[in-house]
């Protein structure tokens, strides 16, 4: 971790810094879980996404731990952490900030003086973020894409890393206003939260009820400058053209076309755009080097192509009537898709 990444030059230094970061992986996880019960998926994907310099929608119904998940991984990370409650009043100017008029008590000149507003931090989470009008949407927009913010014709640059976590809830979407593709497409992710077990529910009742319920304190692990150097290493993970391939014919084959197959014509509407493909190489090299590998496989461009692309296919008329999900489809092109490129 004390090597700079662009000092590795060869295979064998970039296997011993994958190796050596699946170490300070674990430890990021055994912190996390001291706060959050379960949930290791979710937790593995939202590191997707920070080391793959990406953002994440997370979906799920209330009280899944959402918030509690953003605010213990600023802790371990030792990142600020703010959070947004969107709501149909919620203005811009809310999240960015603003300009205000101060005035010199000696003098009595005005000026102006910058305000910042929440998004100027490095782990946001924008909580119901599908409540909030599209104009206060869009104000995420500039911020996620090129880690800035422009106010009154200047250009703030945000602190790195900058990771946005916007939450929606499935169930009620009454009085709230779809996220337009343009902006789901900027998310790297779309990672589901699914309930409780058995075990981990019994788990958050003894930490949560019982008499003399124990309380953690969430240690940080890694520091800004490593998640810099993480993010750097990640993109070292080498990706054979059999594995590039593999990812471009995932995207592909969710193109409606005269080419395309049956089940894709019938089910898609519209297919992924070139961000798919990039999420699936940049995810499956996280993926690798979260288990201490220099290399990506087809396996983990199939393992992670379901949170990358389920935001990204709209389904057909025909697969909403017949109650065919995203993920479903996803699987269905998986099935269809061999790893190994016919000749």
């Amino acid at each position: 971790m004390k090597t700079a990444a662009a000092s590795i030059t060869t295979v064998e230094q970039l296997t011993e810094a994958c190796e050596a970061f699946r170490g300070v992986a674990q430890r990021l996880r055994a912190e996390v879980a001291k706060a959050l019960v379960g949930q290791e998926q979710v937790v593995e994907e939202v590191l997707f996404a920070l080391f793959a310099n990406g953002h994440v929608l997370l979906e799920g119904v209330p009280g899944l731990g959402k918030t509690l998940l953003v605010r213990t991984l600023g802790q371990a990370l030792g990142l600020s952490f703010s959070r947004i409650q969107f709501t149909p009043d919620l203005m811009p100017a809310d999240i960015i900030g603003t300009q205000v008029v101060i005035d010199d008590e000696v003098t009595g000149a005005r000026s102006l003086q910058f305000r910042p507003g929440p998004i100027f931090t490095q782990i946001l989470l924008a909580d119901e973020v599908n409540r909030a009008s599209p104009k206060s949407q869009s104000a995420l927009l500039e911020a996620m894409q090129e880690r800035s913010v422009t106010v009154g014709g200047e250009t703030r640059t945000l602190d790195r890393p900058f990771l946005v976590l916007a939450t929606q809830n499935p169930i009620e979407q009454e009085g709230t206003y779809p996220l337009p593709e343009a902006q789901l497409d900027r998310f790297l992710l779309k990672v589901v939260v699914p309930y409780a077990s058995r075990a981990d529910l019994t788990e958050i009742l003894a930490r949560t009820t019982a008499p003399t319920a124990a309380r953690f304190e969430v240690r940080q692990v890694i520091t800004a400058q490593e998640i810099a150097f993480a993010q750097a290493l990640a993109r070292c993970v080498l990706v054979a053209p059999h594995v590039q391939d593999f990812a471009v014919r995932i995207v592909l084959a969710t193109h409606p076309s005269d080419a395309a197959s049956d089940f894709t014509n019938r089910m898609v509407s519209v297919g992924s755009s070139p961000r798919g493909a990039q999420g699936l190489v940049a995810s499956a090299r996280v993926r690798a080097l979260l288990r201490g590998r220099s290399h990506a496989s087809t396996q983990d461009i199939a393992a992670v192509s379901r949170s990358v692309l389920r935001h990204r296919i709209a389904r057909s008329f025909e697969a909403e009537a017949a109650g065919v999900t995203t993920d479903d489809i996803i699987e269905g092109l998986l099935g269809e898709t061999p790893a190994e490129a016919q000749p």
